[in-house]
């Protein structure tokens, strides 16, 4: 008989853990799993900002696939097009071709993407902080301007090169600031010519609070904490106009500035829009036990996923984070493994045990199991989560080594020279363009 062929859709937390959990609960010649995923590694999301300030080297929050998954197969690319008629995807191979791969089980693990709103310039000036890459084009962006500004002799450009912002006052956006303003700080004692009173930071978000899923105290005291570092933490104001060199708010204030970072939320995969299934805020619709209401052999869960959050009343689904991802993947294995066999399957149900967000340094502000707690104590219980969620005892290493190092040596200030001659727009990094519509899917799999 002919295998069972079960195919996983993204390599980020809940898709690596599903195919984990299958490769440990299922003998060989019961299924065939394949994993289809630009990337050869599984990203640490949550650590990405220390990657942008040089705290982490890549590798560290980043562990290879072939770390992790034995006997699934690998493609490496982006599914592009889904026909859920004759279950097939449509696959687009990081060397451009496309081949379509048929399914009997079809487990969508997209993830996310950043949010862009219809801002004149956005999608030209701004950079993300959603992907290994990203991080390290910001990095080597930012250096670059320390550089240039150093190598200056107009006051103009220096000021445009010593402003940054960030747009997104959520904990993606707060560790970014808080990560990358350390390093210029650091930065600007091996710089002469450069006066650091110019080095500005500003932090950006249209909410009136900082990061209000941690509550109003913790938030607070990360916006107090920010701003003794001299950040411009401005809530209630948004870009209005990004240009090359200058940022106009909807305040109406005028930035000069040649960075904006935008880390204002994430959106649903792309390709989630392109199937014929009914969705809520960008994410698919499914049941509590991940199936797509109307297609059989049909899964989703993760960012992509309005999965129903089932330890909260009045129809809450499980926000978009690492910790319900990488849950909900060991819980979609167990219950495909019920489906193959004949069993019944469950429902999705975890409580969120909080929030950790590491500012640098001894500064941090956490919110675990709904205690709150700042400075070196949450500082601890941050680093501490992030060593247990990393998936490889190598990983763990490598962090715990880089940590230390970054404490007793202080930071690098190394470009690589990573795309210095191309601009890496949202569109570019996180490729939003690529997806297919059905009735496309469906011509290409005819």
């Amino acid at each position: 008989m002919e295998r069972t062929r079960i195919l996983i859709v993204g390599g980020g937390f809940a898709g690596v853990e599903c195919a984990r959990g299958l490769e440990s609960g299922l003998r060989p010649e019961e299924a065939e799993i394949a994993l289809v995923t630009p990337a050869s590694y599984q990203l640490y999301l949550p650590l990405l900002p220390q990657v942008a300030a040089g705290v982490l080297t890549p590798q560290s929050v980043a562990p290879p696939l072939r770390r992790l998954l034995h006997r699934t197969s690998i493609i490496p690319g982006m599914v592009i097009g889904v026909d859920t008629h004759d279950k097939v995807c449509v696959v687009r191979l990081i060397s451009g071709e496309t081949q379509n791969y048929r399914y009997d089980h079809l487990v969508l693990t997209p993830g996310s993407v950043t949010r862009s709103f219809d801002i004149p310039g956005l999608t030209q000036q701004a950079r993300g902080m959603k992907t290994l890459a990203e991080a390290a084009y910001v990095r080597d962006h930012v250096i670059a301007q320390l550089d240039l500004a150093a190598a200056s002799t107009n006051e103009q450009e220096k000021a445009e090169r010593l402003q940054f912002v960030v747009v997104g006052g959520g904990y993606a956006g707060t560790e970014t600031v808080a990560c990358l303003q350390r390093l210029t700080n650091s930065a600007a004692r091996r710089y002469p010519r450069l006066d650091p009173d110019l080095i500005r930071w500003h932090l950006l978000d249209i909410a009136p609070k900082l990061m209000p899923e941690l509550g109003a105290r913790l938030g607070r005291r990360a916006q107090q904490i920010l701003r003794e570092r001299g950040t411009d933490v401005s809530l209630g104001v948004s870009v209005a106009k990004a240009e090359e060199r200058r940022i106009t708010l909807t305040d109406n204030r005028v930035l000069p500035s040649r960075t904006l970072i935008w880390t204002a939320g994430v959106a649903a995969s792309p390709l989630i829009g392109m199937l014929d299934a009914e969705t809520m805020k960008g994410r698919l619709v499914v049941n509590a036990d991940f199936t797509v209401p109307g297609h059989r052999g049909l899964y989703a869960l993760g960012d992509a996923a309005a999965v129903p959050d089932l330890t909260k009343v009045g129809g809450a689904v499980c926000p978009p984070t690492a910790q319900h991802a990488s849950r909900q993947g060991k819980h979609m294995a167990r219950n495909l493994l019920a489906t193959l066999r004949g069993e019944p399957m469950t429902p999705y149900r975890h409580r969120d045990l909080g929030l950790v967000v590491d500012l640098g340094g001894t500064d941090a502000v956490a919110r675990p199991l709904g205690y709150e707690v700042s400075g070196f104590p949450a500082q601890v219980i941050a680093r501490g989560y992030h060593l247990m969620a990393l998936p490889t005892f190598t990983a763990k290493a490598r962090t715990v080594a880089n940590w230390n190092l970054n404490a007793l040596t202080g930071d690098d200030f190394l470009r690589t020279g990573f795309l210095s001659r191309r601009p890496a727009t949202l569109q570019d990094m996180e490729a939003t363009d690529a997806y297919l519509t059905q009735e496309r899917a469906r011509e290409l799999t005819a």
